[in-house]
């Protein structure tokens, strides 16, 4: 930074900031705590090696990619940000696991919900039709059709009557 205030790696190593100082423009001198975590992991010597052999585009992804393995080292200084990942990994296999259990539930629910043979709908008004069509197709050699079995399935509790009724009809 070279004048007013130093960048925060150089205020933490007690040095002076340099014009060309490689950590002033990814480690301000507002934000300390950045550069403490990312030197007490991996050491500021290190850091600076990494920063120089990358090209300047680079750079500042790689801060934010040290920054936060550094925090995460912190939290698990085993595994890191592989801790994390693995945790966040093994969350998203759990729900989709949960995800399919709950798809299988609601289509077995579906499943119970739809009858497997047509519902008829049956009203007092229709009475006749539905007796005149039902007769023709006894008729033609439907003699073992059982209206009150198709009228079982339909949730309308008229319907429900309207199969006793037919049903009487019927023996």
């Amino acid at each position: 930074m070279g004048g007013t205030s130093p960048c925060a790696s150089c205020k933490l190593l007690r040095r002076r900031c340099a014009k060309d100082c490689i950590f002033a423009p990814y480690f301000p001198s507002h934000d300390p705590h950045k550069f403490a975590i990312v030197h007490k992991v991996f050491g500021a010597s290190n850091v600076s090696k990494m920063l120089q052999e990358l090209p300047v585009h680079q750079r500042a992804d790689a801060v934010s990619s040290l920054v936060y393995e550094a925090n995460a080292r912190v939290r698990d200084p085993v595994y890191g940000c592989v801790g994390a990942i693995s945790y966040l990994q093994n969350q998203v296999s759990q729900l989709e696991m949960q995800l399919a259990v709950a798809q299988a539930e609601i289509l077995c629910i579906q499943m119970q919900q739809e009858p497997i043979l047509p519902t008829l709908q049956v009203d007092h008004q229709d009475d006749k039709l539905l007796l005149s069509t039902i007769t023709t197709t006894n008729d033609n050699n439907f003699n073992n059709l059982s209206l009150p079995h198709y009228l079982n399935f339909a949730s309308s509790s008229n319907v429900m009557q309207d199969s006793f009724k037919t049903e009487s009809l019927w023996t």
